[in-house]
């Protein structure tokens, strides 16, 4: 069995490392640690933890706990991210951060849209980007993994094959998309209580949001990226549109995309319109395309869930194909429906 360890388990993508980590045939849990929760029962916390976990208790972060395990995973603010990691790496297997810390490879970048100075450019160059369908070999073997953004996660699987194929302009690139209120992590703020978010759509992080540059890592492609919040509890919907390069049609961008996913466990490409509920709690990626003749414009559309394939469980796939285990191992493809 995998000995891991979660850090920061008492948030949302803590919780679903919790409810991922239960179901995984070769993964056993050693510690789960949440400061702000130490103390407290999780299943008090998230009942939907009480049959797998009735007894589990959040712990105090203990760096000689978790030295040794054979898989960490940092579910924490970006700072606090990059200011363990130097500490952990080489002391466990895999470690595998959720923050943003190590996911930028230009450290110049972080002031601007992180608001704080990289300090650790030798963990930035080690690190291994966690999006398997288009970094899988980087993946094998490694020791530090930066999971992606959710929107990320969404926004890159959409475009890379097409910008990559030479289907569409990489400049002038928009995305749009509408995220659950978990996207938002469990901290309290106005901006997702319940009376603020219900019956609301709203834009917000207008021309800067942080994940824009990760897109552009991703993608190569120059964007204008959109966040909203939609009154759901989870999923992300990317709608993207771009100018195509060459003559195209409907049938070639799917093709495309088809093409590039062939074998994927977690990818769906097809004409239907993808919905956020049809991937809820999965680590699936629904995927399709049209070319408009009449405004001569390309729209790539993208479903994910945002806590699963947008970073627990997409944490947990690379996870898996570092360590050598089955990828699809503690994941679904299937969505809860109705």
């Amino acid at each position: 069995m995998v000995s891991v360890g979660i850090v920061g388990a008492s948030g949302y993508t803590g919780a679903e490392l919790l409810r991922l980590v239960a179901q995984h045939p070769d993964l056993e849990l050693v510690c789960a640690t949440g400061d702000s929760q130490a103390g407290g029962v999780a299943a008090e916390l998230y009942p939907s933890l009480a049959v797998a976990y009735p007894d589990l208790v959040f712990e105090p972060f203990d760096a000689d706990r978790v030295a040794g395990l054979d898989l960490v995973f940092l579910g924490l603010p970006h700072e606090a991210s990059l200011a363990l990691a130097p500490i952990l790496h080489g002391k466990v297997g895999c470690l595998v951060d959720l923050s943003a810390a190590f996911r930028l490879k230009d450290a110049s970048l972080y002031p601007g849209w992180y608001g704080f100075a990289h300090d650790q450019p030798e963990l930035l160059a080690d690190a291994v980007y966690g999006l398997p369908e288009l970094y899988r070999s980087d993946l094998k073997g490694a020791r530090l993994i930066a999971t992606p953004g959710c929107y990320v996660t969404a926004a890159s699987l959409a475009l890379t094959p097409l910008v990559q194929h030479g289907l569409i302009e990489p400049a002038g690139v928009i995305v749009d998309a509408a995220s659950g209120v978990t996207g938002a992590g469990r901290g309290l703020k106005h901006s997702s209580l319940f009376a603020t978010v219900d019956e609301d759509f709203t834009a917000y992080g207008l021309l800067d949001h942080r994940h824009t540059p990760e897109i552009e890592q991703v993608t190569g492609a120059q964007v204008l990226f959109t966040p909203h919040l939609a009154p759901m509890s989870r999923g992300i919907l990317a709608t993207c549109y771009a100018r195509p390069a060459q003559a195209v049609t409907t049938d070639d961008l799917l093709a495309a995309l088809s093409g590039c996913y062939a074998g994927e466990p977690f990818v769906a490409v097809r004409r239907a319109a993808p919905s956020t509920k049809a991937t809820l709690g999965t680590n699936a990626v629904h995927l399709t395309a049209r070319y408009d003749d009449r405004t001569g414009t390309v729209l790539v559309l993208c479903a994910i869930d945002n806590l699963t394939k947008g970073a627990s469980g997409g944490a947990l796939q690379s996870a898996n194909v570092a360590l050598g285990l089955d990828e699809t191992a503690g994941l679904t493809s299937v969505g809860l429906l109705p």
